[in-house]
């Protein structure tokens, strides 16, 4: 008499059924991802503001106003390009905001880099410091963003800043 379950175990599954769980896993893991990654970068949670027109942070610090004559400013320490890998002290300046913490945040503006963020700690003359560095990448020319982002008692208050980094040449 045959053993009736030896008889279910050698039933294979049709490789139609294996790829379709392999993709259905794939999906949820790539939906995973982009949900962490969202919730990470505080997006929906920040009230932005625009920085000031003309700005260049190559040159020296940026401004950005708040409204209600709350003020912020980055700078990047660096006089000149910006160049990948390159460690940057990172400055922020606030006026008229009681701030509980301040990270800056570095997005590439074309294309997802990743979450390369920041905190800033608040140093003897009122600023916040720290330092960051931009990742390397295959482009020669890459926009970036330098996202500021001011947690206070009543939310957060952030602020965008754009720059190109040039990729050294091999």
């Amino acid at each position: 008499m045959p053993d009736s379950s030896s008889h279910e175990a050698t039933i294979p599954r049709p490789p139609l059924l294996r790829l379709l769980v392999l993709f259905t896993l794939g999906t949820v893991a790539v939906a995973l991802w982009f949900l962490a990654s969202h919730l990470l970068r505080d997006a929906g949670q920040v009230h932005w503001y625009p920085e000031a027109p003309g700005c260049e942070l190559s040159a020296g610090p940026c401004l950005a106003e708040l409204g209600n004559e709350r003020r912020l400013a980055l700078d990047l320490g660096v006089r000149g390009e910006i160049r990948a890998l390159q460690r940057l002290p990172l400055e922020v300046a606030l006026d008229g905001v009681d701030a509980q913490r301040v990270v800056v945040d570095f997005v590439g503006r074309d294309m997802d880099m990743g979450l390369h963020r920041y905190p800033l700690t608040l140093g003897d003359d009122g600023r916040y410091h720290g330092e960051g560095q931009i990742p390397i990448c295959t482009d020669a020319v890459m926009p970036w963003r330098a996202r500021v982002i001011v947690e206070t008692a009543d939310g957060k208050l952030g602020s965008g800043f754009d720059f190109d980094v040039e990729r050294d040449a091999p």
